[in-house]
């Protein structure tokens, strides 16, 4: 069987460039996204440019370009003067383009010049959107209502070590007469990676928030490009919601990037931001001197009322006392007056109760009871009281009022002696 007729795939890109020289014989105007850029050691500059879809961001349409050597040098002195920053990766571009087609490298974008000022506009405009959504989202203002501690002490630094940004900030805090705690959370502050770098070095500090009074997110002076990170939505959502107080020292004097502008403190440069932070220490210092002169004042000034008081006590405590005294004087001397009036009413009552009862004693005195007619019989020298002590042949001692007289009791029981219940003697009856 015969072929069917056909072409070359050589004569097939001929036609296809023949195609596309004709219908695109002059330059155009391009608007495009600069996904990736790199200038080749000849001079030469290689772009990919991709256009990405709005709502999930995946290219779209792609399309590789370049810019000669002997054009490149204009175009990007150009763009950088009048946008601040260098041609990078990341940004949108508008860019005058011949289209070309080569039979063995395809199709690509010859790029003659480009308009500064579309990407300064898009710039603009994703800046005024990130504002705008962290507005929207009710973060604008969290982390400056955050209160900072009296004395900033203990402080997390996000840099990069060799930065020149950080070497200053810490030169200039150890020339203070101060104290500061700082550890350093080294992060990339330029370029594609810097977003990522910074918000890893963020999450790394909130971790540890308990370990400092608050974060300083600094780097040194540098072009536009190298800030654009500091625009972007996710890093700016980060530091609007950081749990402690942001201070910003992004070195850049012309413009104020967006998390300048949810940060706590916003400064200008590292420099400054250690200038903050040794102010306020001295403010603090100031303050503790105020106070201890205050405190000093009040001191003296209760000592003084404390002195007053205790003189006047004193005065007051003389002056009870001797009154007290002067009463109890007065009280003594009463006293003392009626002191023999009592004694001798006391002695003539109680001579009375003695005289009443030497009367009463005098009443059972034995020589008055024996003057009665009684007698006291006496067994040795016991009394007697009743017969039954007494047996025949005792010898007793009767006494009566008018003398003493010695008896033997007699063993007949006829003619025994009665004994009364006395000590008497009754004389037996014939």
């Amino acid at each position: 069987m015969m072929p069917k007729e056909h072409i070359t795939l050589k004569e097939l890109q001929r036609m296809v460039k023949l195609s596309l020289d004709e219908r695109f014989a002059l330059p155009m105007w391009v608007s495009a996204e600069v996904s990736e850029i790199k200038v080749n050691y000849s001079g030469h500059c290689y772009l990919e440019l991709v256009e990405k879809g709005a709502d999930d961001g995946l290219p779209t349409a792609q399309a590789r370009a370049v810019i000669w050597r002997n054009q490149f040098p204009r175009i990007s002195a150009r763009f950088e003067i009048e946008t601040g920053q260098r041609l990078i990766a990341g940004i949108r571009l508008l860019a005058k383009v011949l289209v070309s087609y080569h039979e063995l490298y395809g199709f690509s974008l010859q790029i003659t010049d480009i308009d500064p000022s579309f990407t300064v506009g898009d710039l603009e405009r994703q800046r005024q959107q990130t504002i705008a959504q962290l507005q929207q989202d009710g973060v604008w203002e969290m982390n400056r209502a955050l209160s900072v501690p009296e004395v900033v002490q203990r402080v997390a630094v996000v840099s990069s070590a060799q930065a020149a940004g950080y070497q200053d900030f810490c030169k200039e805090l150890a020339k203070s007469p101060y104290r500061f705690e700082t550890e350093l959370f080294d992060a990339f502050m330029q370029g594609a990676a810097a977003e990522d770098s910074i918000v890893a070095a963020l999450c790394e500090v909130a971790d540890r928030q308990a370990d400092f009074d608050a974060v300083v997110l600094i780097r040194g002076g540098g072009s536009r490009s190298d800030l654009t990170c500091f625009d972007s939505y996710r890093l700016c959502t980060y530091v609007a919601q950081f749990p402690l107080p942001v201070i910003t020292g992004i070195g850049h004097d012309k413009d104020t990037s967006v998390a300048d502008m949810v940060a706590h403190t916003a400064l200008k440069t590292p420099t400054a931001v250690a200038g903050w932070l040794v102010d306020r220490m001295a403010d603090a210092e100031g303050l503790l001197d105020v106070a201890a002169l205050q405190l000093h004042d009040v001191v003296q000034s209760v000592l003084h009322d404390a002195a007053v008081r205790l003189e006047r006590f004193a005065g007051d405590l003389r002056e009870t006392t001797a009154t007290f005294f002067t009463r109890r004087n007065m009280a003594l001397d009463h006293l003392a007056e009626l002191l023999p009036l009592a004694a001798r009413g006391l002695l003539e009552r109680r001579k009375k109760q003695l005289d009443a009862v030497a009367a009463w004693v005098a009443g059972y005195a034995p020589e008055r009871i024996l003057r009665l007619g009684f007698a006291i019989v006496r067994k040795g020298n016991r009394a007697c009281m009743s017969a039954k002590e007494v047996c025949s042949g005792d010898r007793l001692s009767i006494e009566w009022a008018d003398g003493r007289r010695s008896v033997t009791v007699d063993g007949d029981d006829a003619a025994q002696t009665a004994i009364n219940s006395h000590g008497t003697i009754d004389a037996p009856t014939e």
